[in-house]
């Protein structure tokens, strides 16, 4: 009965977890083994034999027959005396091989047994895991939310698999509760005390790459190639796509009907705006597309210093530079060139530049203007009181004082 119940754990076990037959029965037979080695020094002279299919197992013992009084190994060596029970027709010389019942071993070494048997499991079990998720690291997977705590979140898989989505990996505007289903990419897996850990990500690009490819069978299919993703999480991404096959529009099939292809990305991204640009070797051709929606005039590229000096009309200005910066920022990330914006001016327009005013006007004050795009006192004073005050987030006082200073220069 315990040599039952022993085997019955054990073929619950494996259906338990993922380990294949060939590696639970080797996994079996060398914690038995090891049993043997305690028990009698060795296992050399000794068979096991498991069947998990009838949850039985099997322990025989290889010895040869002595006479009675030439025994030196009992557990190599038999006496002729103790043969001729088994079968009264051994004789000297010949082997006998004999069961071995475990239980005439005592609770303690089944209780020993089964303790390794969990463990070399665990173990296996472990690596699994981590091979597993080593494998898929880039790809979206599902869970479930099982608990939400202040720096990051427990999803199980569909196998009870514990996965880790921290708040750094989330995107700000990410609320779950417990039973939510996420969808992440694997991010990172990594042995923490020996046990696997599995980090997802929503914020990285890979993620919104994945994406594209379950909702857009182009590019799934190869036909579309995502050259490029650049993104910050939540507020806006840029997607560089292009296609072999001439017939094909990139933008306009990742975009679909009306944006029926990409809604469905963006409301996973929580509202995320998503810019599909459509990719081109032509550097020049690529940072205006880029910077979208502005209509630029002319660029001039620095190849040397990987700069590009874009102009522009004034009203563009604010479309090309985004809020907070933003789709200057991710342009300069998609295109590989800083980018600096400047404002063509008419030939009669009087202006001057604002680092003119350096005696005036702090250094610290004149750069946080230049970083909304201003760069001569007709562009500040061309843009409102309020809308200088919001975009620059300087103190009421300073810009009053700069705009002083500014209309003193025309009046």
């Amino acid at each position: 009965m315990e040599n039952i119940n022993l085997i019955d754990s054990f073929a619950e076990f494996k259906e338990l977890k993922n380990i294949d037959r060939a590696t639970m029965m080797s996994v079996i037979e060398d914690v038995f083994r090891s049993v043997l080695i305690r028990q009698f020094g060795t296992d050399e002279n000794f068979d096991v034999i498991i069947n998990i299919d009838k949850g039985d197992f099997e322990i025989w013992r290889n010895r040869t027959v002595v006479e009675d009084d030439k025994i030196e190994d009992p557990n190599k060596q038999i006496t002729l005396t103790n043969a001729l029970k088994i079968d009264d027709d051994y004789e000297v010389g010949e082997d006998v091989t004999d069961e071995v019942k475990f239980v005439d071993f005592g609770r303690r070494a089944i209780l020993n047994l089964r303790q390794n048997l969990a463990s070399k499991i665990l173990e296996l079990e472990k690596d699994h895991i981590y091979g597993k998720y080593k494998s898929k690291i880039g790809d979206i997977v599902t869970g479930e939310v099982y608990q939400v705590w202040k720096k990051e979140i427990l999803i199980l898989d569909d196998e009870g698999n514990e996965l880790i989505l921290p708040k750094s990996e989330q995107i700000p505007s990410d609320y779950f509760r417990k039973g939510d289903n996420v969808r992440a990419i694997v991010f990172k897996v990594e042995l923490r005390n020996n046990n696997p850990l599995i980090i997802l990500s929503r914020t990285a690009p890979a993620f919104l790459e994945r994406l594209f490819e379950l909702e857009i069978p182009e590019i799934f299919d190869g036909l579309i190639t995502i050259k490029k993703i650049v993104r910050v999480p939540g507020e806006r991404a840029k997607v560089a796509v292009e296609s072999y096959d001439e017939r094909i529009d990139p933008v306009g099939a990742c975009v679909g009907m009306k944006g029926s292809r990409i809604h469905g990305i963006v409301r996973e991204l929580r509202n995320e705006n998503i810019d599909v640009i459509n990719f081109s070797a032509n550097n020049q051709l690529f940072i205006k597309r880029a910077l979208n929606p502005a209509k630029i005039n002319s660029i001039k590229i620095i190849e040397d210093a990987k700069r590009a000096e874009v102009y522009l009309k004034p009203e563009e200005v604010s479309l090309a530079i985004g809020k907070g910066g933003l789709n200057i920022r991710l342009a300069s990330q998609l295109t590989g060139y800083e980018i600096d914006v400047y404002r063509e001016m008419e030939e009669d327009d009087e202006d001057v530049n604002l680092d003119e005013f350096g005696d005036e006007i702090e250094s610290w004050v004149i750069d946080a203007l230049k970083g909304i795009g201003c760069d001569s006192a007709k562009n500040v004073l061309n843009i409102s009181r309020a809308e200088l005050i919001k975009r620059t987030d300087l103190e009421e006082e300073t810009i009053d004082e700069v705009l002083r200073i500014l209309k003193s220069e025309f009046e």
